[in-house]
């Protein structure tokens, strides 16, 4: 649309990414529909003829919902893909990439850049009490003093069903020490619990329902013989006879905190360090009145002192979490990513750790199926490019991650990936049946291994060590977190399976499935599935109208096709 001479905007769907240096091509995207409770994302984008500041974007809708603005910034990338990425991928050269999600200043505005197109987000968080309707979103762009530049209108149709709760379990690793060096304040101090409740709550907000919990500061991605900033939550003191006496207050403050925002699993940092479990974690304790590291590098894992402690520690914190009532609400780490020539030193820390914890649920993220085989982890996290032997064998309560190693067809959330990549996953999680998601990069904000932070808004890529879009989803605001392209893009494909399960409910997994694959060459899989936009958006549609034809069905009280009463559901 054009209303000024030279202004142009064009409505598009939430998975285009707009570069500044290129043409749009995509078509405008101007009607949807969401389920009540849903939040449904679009863009608007434009480009004014010469430099123009400040525009201010307004938006008007009868809908009753909250509904939020914000500009789609760029973040550079220096490494955006691997050496042999496949072809799903938008560029591959170094650059700028849109990602953050910033506010947008009433008094500022955004800014019109010599024709390059740039882009606003526009997030409808629709209520479970929206009366179902087609209702219109319309997006102004206008100077300060009321000249208007142009004008785009969406319709969304609220659908007459309520999306349900999320079932599957999410987490992404929730790095407190990151955010303790960013801001500058000290770890586990007033304004460190502020920061760390800001970030759950946005976590929370987008579909996290665990979070990495460090009783003592996580083995994760730190260089051999090297340490970080110690996040430990649980106190330790030895004693002159050798015994160990734990405080529990920090821990339960966290609890706590968790339980406010919405956090309902806690998965509790690794006892064991990553890639081998050859090592201890970093582990201080209060010995003749001085605080000192009593573990870490230096010590073998396997050794009768850090198995002694441990022999005291995990009974204390399961009589702990036992007094708190959470026992089914925790899950355990042994090492992270161990590979084959691992096994050794893996069995006797998961020896160790079963006889401690009994049936509670151990979690690691790996690769080899003789990990589950031999019993050594009963809930393994395979990669999921990596999973297939793990689906053939049908193991119950299947978890699954990706990270930096997973960039040929699997779904991936780089800076240079398509956003349709990203949002598959829920499809193929809701295929599968998978019970829960990992990823290790909620806010990391180091180089590789921890060597030294970065500025997340000028280092993308861990120090050129890890794909622009690996180790982040968030970047550090002035008071919180500013959020991504890519954790709204996933959002939406959490939504997708929360979708899909509703249908399953009210006409059957085969239906579902039926709708799922038809028209596909072959059966859609972690590595084979439709890469274009219009799929997803599409099978989106087909499967909100298919709720909405069900519960109107189901509300007259007629029968499904089985012949079975469905009863009545909003």
């Amino acid at each position: 649309m054009q209303d000024v001479v030279g202004f142009e905007t064009r409505c598009l769907h939430a998975l285009v990414k707009v570069f500044p240096d290129e043409e749009l091509r995509e078509q405008p995207y101007t009607r949807g529909s969401a389920l009540r409770g849903e939040t449904f994302d679009f863009q608007v984008a434009y480009r004014a003829p010469a430099l123009t500041k400040p525009i201010r974007v307004s938006v008007a809708s009868a809908l009753g919902a909250d509904i939020t603005l914000r500009e789609v910034g760029l973040a550079p990338s220096e490494l955006p893909c691997q050496r042999r990425h496949d072809d799903n991928v938008l560029r591959v050269t170094p650059g700028l990439y849109p990602d953050p999600l910033y506010p947008i200043d009433e008094e500022q505005g955004v800014t019109g850049i010599h024709y390059q197109w740039r882009t606003v987000w526009i997030s409808v968080e629709l209520n479970e009490g929206t009366p179902p309707g087609t209702y219109a979103v319309t997006v102004r762009f206008a100077a300060m003093t009321g000249e208007k530049f142009g004008e785009e209108s969406f319709r969304l149709e609220v659908m007459p069903a309520v999306l349900p709760p999320q079932t599957l379990i999410h987490t992404e690793w929730f790095h407190a020490d990151c955010l303790a060096n960013y801001y500058g304040v000290d770890v586990f101090g007033d304004a460190h619990w502020l920061l760390i409740e800001r970030y759950m709550q946005t976590a929370v907000r987008h579909g996290m329902n665990m979070v990495l919990t460090p009783h003592f500061t996580p083995p994760l991605d730190t260089q051999v013989g090297g340490e970080r900033p110690t996040v430990q939550l649980v106190d330790v003191r030895k004693e002159e006879d050798g015994t160990y006496a734990f405080g529990f207050g920090r821990l339960l403050r966290w609890i706590e905190l968790c339980d406010r925002v919405g956090i309902r699993y806690f998965e509790f940092s690794h006892l064991f360090t990553q890639w081998g479990a050859k090592h201890a974690p970093k582990v201080m304790a209060e010995e003749q009145g001085e605080l000192r590291r009593i573990f870490g590098w230096e010590t073998d894992a396997a050794g009768e002192a850090y198995m002694s402690f441990l022999g005291r520690y995990l009974p204390a914190l399961m009589e702990f979490l036992r007094e708190q009532g959470l026992e089914e609400r925790c899950y355990f780490h042994i090492s992270d990513e161990p590979l084959l020539e691992h096994m050794p030193w893996y069995r006797s820390a998961s020896e160790l750790m079963q006889a401690h914890l009994g049936d509670m649920p151990i979690i690691d993220a790996l690769t080899h199926y003789d990990y589950y085989e031999q019993g050594l982890v009963k809930r393994p996290v395979p990669a999921n490019d990596h999973i297939e032997p793990f689906l053939e064998r049908q193991v119950p309560e299947l978890w699954t991650y990706y990270c930096c190693v997973q960039y040929r067809q699997v779904s991936n959330r780089f800076f240079n990936m398509p956003s349709a990549r990203n949002r598959v996953i829920g499809v193929q999680l809701y295929k599968f049946r998978i019970a829960g998601f990992l990823h290790w990069g909620y806010n990391f904000w180091n180089t590789q291994y921890s060597l030294q932070p970065v500025d997340p808004y000028r280092v993308t890529d861990a120090g050129r060590s890890f794909p622009s879009g690996d180790a982040f989803l968030v970047y550090p605001g002035k008071e919180g977190p500013v959020e991504s392209i890519r954790m709204e893009v996933f959002y939406e494909g959490l939504q997708d399976l929360r979708a899909l399960q509703l249908l399953e409910s009210l006409a059957g997994r085969d239906r579902v499935l039926a709708m799922i694959e038809e028209g596909l060459a072959e059966p859609l899989t972690f590595s084979r599935y439709p890469t274009d936009a219009e799929w997803l958006l599409g099978l989106r549609e087909r499967v909100n109208e298919a709720i909405r034809d069900t519960s109107e069905s189901n509300r007259r009280g007629e029968s499904n096709e089985s012949g079975e009463y469905i009863e009545r559901r909003e």
